[in-house]
């Protein structure tokens, strides 16, 4: 329950194409707010939890057989409600901000404008795993699919660079830029073909509007030059 001596939280979740710097960017925001003084719990999906951990294992790895893209989405979204009851809405019923590198948008993204699985259909997957949790912002990392390819390093090719082609990747910026311009009150899109050090910068400008409104910190957010130093994991 929200008192004085405890705001509500907020969740601020990252999305964006392979390659686009999700991960970086969200270490790099947390680090910036815990600098000022809020109380932040950095996560990424699928991942955060034990379970989330040992499905990310499965999702991702750069082998084995292709997966179903239904099977594909509701083992994504296992991990997802595991990741909520457990990490998330716990920490945003404690009053923290969470930032994480990825949430539900990304199943509307990869298994729905990607693969082709139903949009609906996936909208009712989603709602069942997140109970209702949905972020206060989501920042699009935007770039062309083609950039973001170029970007990754063998040691971070996932199943999706290795079994899709640069069409699927297409549609799948092509959705997210979709689902953006369709819900503008809670995303923000941002250039991410340029520098990290620019893109931090428009990371923390989206934010802003929706730290609370109480805190003297959220001021100095705003004042805030970007931090050199990324924050690790909780």
């Amino acid at each position: 329950m929200t008192t004085p001596d405890r705001p509500a939280g907020r969740f601020i979740s990252i999305e964006g194409p392979d390659g686009s710097g999700k991960t970086l960017q969200a270490e790099r925001l947390a680090a910036a707010l815990e600098e000022r003084g809020f109380d932040v719990l950095l996560t990424r999906e699928p991942g955060g939890t034990r379970l989330g951990d040992q499905l990310y294992e499965l999702l991702m790895a750069n082998g084995g057989e292709p997966i179903d893209p239904v099977a594909d989405a509701l083992l994504f979204n296992a991990a997802r409600a595991q990741h909520v009851a457990q990490v998330i809405a716990p920490a945003l019923a404690a009053g923290r901000i969470v930032v994480s590198a990825r949430f539900a948008d990304s199943t509307l993204a990869y298994q729905g404008y990607g693969e082709g699985v139903d949009l609906e259909v996936l909208r009712r997957i989603i709602a069942i795993a997140t109970r209702g949790v949905r972020p206060d912002r989501t920042i699009l990392l935007d770039l062309p699919a083609e950039v973001g390819l170029r970007r990754k390093t063998p040691e971070t090719i996932t199943r999706f660079e290795s079994f899709f082609d640069l069409a699927y990747h297409l549609r799948v910026r092509a959705g997210f830029l979709e689902m953006a311009a369709a819900d503008s009150d809670r995303w923000v899109v941002v250039d991410a073909d340029r520098s990290a050090d620019e893109v931090l910068g428009d990371v923390i400008a989206a934010v802003v509007g929706v730290l609370p409104a109480h805190d003297h910190a959220r001021d100095a957010v705003a004042r805030s030059e970007p931090p050199a130093a990324a924050s690790r994991m909780q």
